[in-house]
């Protein structure tokens, strides 16, 4: 998948350091697939979560993070739309974000 917006992941642990290495890692290992569907990603990534509205939610370092994107399966992008912890997320309206 092409990943847009790597640079909120860049800006997200410029200030949340502890976060860092799990986003590098999650980044990679999105960036070397081309899922054609929900059903491919799930397969890779078994915790994650359809919200809606093309939204997906990825649970990073285990779950104390949390990544809302919009994937685009036909031109295989994902949009990153926002990065913070479970408790930020539980704050949030995933669907509109």
């Amino acid at each position: 998948m092409r990943v847009v917006s790597k640079k909120k992941i860049i800006d997200y642990y410029a200030k949340n350091i502890n976060a860092k290495v799990a986003l590098e890692e999650w980044y990679k290992k999105v960036s070397k697939f081309s899922w054609e569907n929900l059903n491919e990603l799930k397969e890779d990534f078994p915790s994650t979560d359809y919200v809606g509205n093309n939204r997906v939610v990825f649970n990073i370092k285990g779950n104390d993070y949390r990544l809302i994107a919009i994937v685009i399966y036909v031109s295989h992008k994902l949009y990153i739309r926002w990065i913070g912890t479970h408790a930020e997320y539980d704050k949030i309206d995933v669907k509109n974000i």
